[in-house]
């Protein structure tokens, strides 16, 4: 038998066995999850998005 897929809880660093029975992976346990979707909600995390130049447009036709 393999050994268990070790992994570590995005929020708290712990440690943990990959459990698909656990309904709160990737984080270690409810609190865990709860803390992180509280960051997303009050915007504390941010995904970059760089601003798109517009194509220049023939002012001539």
């Amino acid at each position: 038998m393999s050994k268990p897929l070790i992994v570590t809880c995005p929020h708290c660093g712990k440690e943990h066995v990959w459990d698909t029975n656990n309904r709160f992976r990737p984080f270690c346990c409810e609190r865990c999850k709860m803390i992180d979707l509280g960051k997303w909600a009050n915007e504390e995390y941010r995904v970059e998005q760089r601003e798109q130049e517009l194509p220049e447009t023939d002012h001539h036709a």
